[in-house]
């Protein structure tokens, strides 16, 4: 895992101790809610619909069970007994009092963690495979690299304003489980013809308002230089973004305005400048971050069975292969039936924290599927996982299955949401798992978005919901054939908007479609591609 340094403590206590006095300020009157703004965003707090909300960061999505039993405490004692793990990796708090925000600011510093660059327009944080270092198709290990990109991407002065957020994801796996193609940065570790590892990047992609694919910048681009090519785009985007339209700011804008050709040719031009020289990454530190991600020890013991009840089937769905002997990986599925997706108790946080110390190195991962995996479980210890799981209310099944649905928090927190999000998914979900749904769709992908931001990434689903106002009614259009990870592309709309109650059905209908119709080994899209659009329209719209 990442190690604070002196830097890093010394930059992080001091965040909290101005932030304690602006908070002061605000709370005295001192400060007016637009004077605070600004302020309170680049310490992660958003002012919602009900109540302010905090936004903590989970480096990569990697946290050890010492610092979730202290998002479990901040969660039993400054908000409602619960946190929410988000499609970031993140974890948010959506009723913390402003008065108790620096104390839990400290708390967080206490154990290597913060809330800083959660929000505006700098560098968020880095994600990554949630099976880094673990699954078995990795060409190498990302998360040296993403912990490589927080350490120059922390309060880098010259992207500290950017014209809009600017979000960086790196894989490991031509499986791409980082989703690098909707990021604005996308990083895939590769080997050249003369076998060294280096970096394919991509530049562009994102969702929300115009969603795009990233296109491909370079096929090869050598380790050590990758600080000076991150450095060539994000200058060239802070250089020629827009900055006098939020909606043309990011840089997918930039790319397509410009010429993926042209853009790239900017790019390469001011690496050019910049290789070589003082960004150049020596292999002594490349090789001293790496230390702090040691692979775990081979287990020379035999895979735990059971007879419990659930068991086969949990081992069967939610857990995957690990590529050391007598380890697994158990993906944690934060989506019960009729759940709010990715919502966590801090009586669940303890039992994660709890087992994965116990029965694995004590390592946690946040998925962008709103999840949590404990990585390197010991294999001979599953029967134990997953009783511990059972008694917390995690051992649900689903993991990758449809009624594993990813959402955002949707109208019923957000102050730019349009319609509830929340709900839909819950009742989708209790429809999927009662009509028995769920079976037989491994690897269908169901996303729900409550605004054209799409935090929930309805875009990259195999089937996607995005909710918005139409003269006060919450309408939801209905989106098929996203796909988040390897070999990206952004759903389209099916057809006429659909009432709640309606698009639940719909989405029922379009999984009832594609398991009456798929072909042996078929994906979702791989059926789409081959029925088309006309069977899902008329199990939806009768047409």
């Amino acid at each position: 895992m990442y190690r604070y340094d002196e830097i890093d403590r010394s930059i992080v206590t001091e965040r909290v101790e101005e932030f304690r006095e602006q908070v002061s300020a605000r709370l005295s009157g001192a400060l007016t809610e637009d004077q605070f703004k600004p302020l309170r965003l680049m310490n992660g707090v958003y002012l919602q619909l009900h109540a302010y909300m905090l936004r903590v960061a989970i480096p990569y999505g990697t946290l050890d069970a010492r610092q979730m039993r202290v998002l479990a405490h901040i969660a039993r004692h400054y908000d409602k007994g619960y946190g929410h793990f988000t499609t970031r990796q993140n974890i948010q708090y959506n009723w913390p009092a402003l008065v108790d925000i620096p104390e839990i600011l400290e708390q967080l510093a206490d154990v290597e963690m913060h809330a800083i660059q959660t929000s505006g327009n700098c560098i968020r944080n880095t994600t990554t495979d949630p099976f880094a270092g673990a699954a078995q198709d990795e060409v190498e290990d990302p998360r040296p690299w993403c912990e490589l990109i927080r350490q120059w991407s922390t309060f880098h002065p010259e992207f500290t304003f950017l014209p809009r957020k600017f979000k960086i994801a790196v894989t490991g796996s031509d499986a791409d489980r980082a989703a690098i193609g909707v990021h604005d940065i996308g990083l895939k570790l590769v080997k050249n013809e003369a076998g060294e590892t280096g970096f394919e990047v991509h530049a562009g992609g994102g969702q929300g308002r115009t969603p795009r694919v990233a296109v491909k910048l370079r096929d090869f681009l050598p380790k050590g230089e990758l600080l000076a090519y991150l450095t060539a785009i994000m200058r060239v985007y802070n250089l020629a973004g827009q900055r006098d339209n939020i909606y043309k700011a990011r840089i997918k804008i930039l790319v397509e305005t410009m010429g993926a050709q042209a853009f790239t040719a900017e790019v390469e031009a001011m690496y050019r400048q910049l290789r070589g020289r003082d960004l150049a990454v020596p292999a002594e530190e490349a090789a001293r971050i790496t230390s702090f991600f040691p692979e775990p020890s081979p287990v020379d013991r035999p895979e735990g069975v059971s007879d419990a009840p659930g068991f086969a089937r949990w081992r069967a769905i939610n857990v995957k292969p690990h590529k050391v002997p007598g380890r697994a990986i158990v993906v944690i599925s934060l989506k019960p039936r009729a759940g709010s997706p990715g919502d966590a108790t801090a009586e669940q946080m303890d039992a994660v924290a709890f087992l994965a110390e116990r029965y694995a190195d004590g390592e946690i991962r946040v998925t962008k599927e709103q999840n949590l995996v404990i990585p390197h479980a010991v294999a001979a210890h599953l029967p134990a996982i997953y009783e511990g799981l059972r008694e917390a209310g995690l051992s649900t099944a689903n993991a990758g299955l449809a009624s594993d649905i990813v959402t955002c928090p949707g109208l019923d927190y957000c102050s730019l949401a349009n319609a509830r999000s929340i709900p839909v998914a819950q009742a989708l979900s209790a429809a999927l798992i009662d009509r028995g749904l769920d079976e037989d769709t491994q690897d269908l992908t169901i996303k729900i978005s409550g605004c054209i931001n799409a935090c929930g990434h309805h875009h990259i689903a195999n089937i996607g919901l995005l909710g918005v106002d139409k003269k006060g009614d919450e309408v939801y259009q209905l989106t098929l054939g996203g796909v988040a990870d390897n070999g990206a592309a952004i759903g389209k709309i099916l057809g006429p908007g659909l009432t709640p109650d309606e698009a639940v059905e719909a989405v029922a209908a379009c999984v009832g479609v594609f398991r009456r119709e798929r072909g042996d080994g078929e994906t979702f899209t791989h059926t789409l591609a081959r029925i088309g659009f006309e069977p899902f329209k008329e199990a939806v719209y009768g047409q």
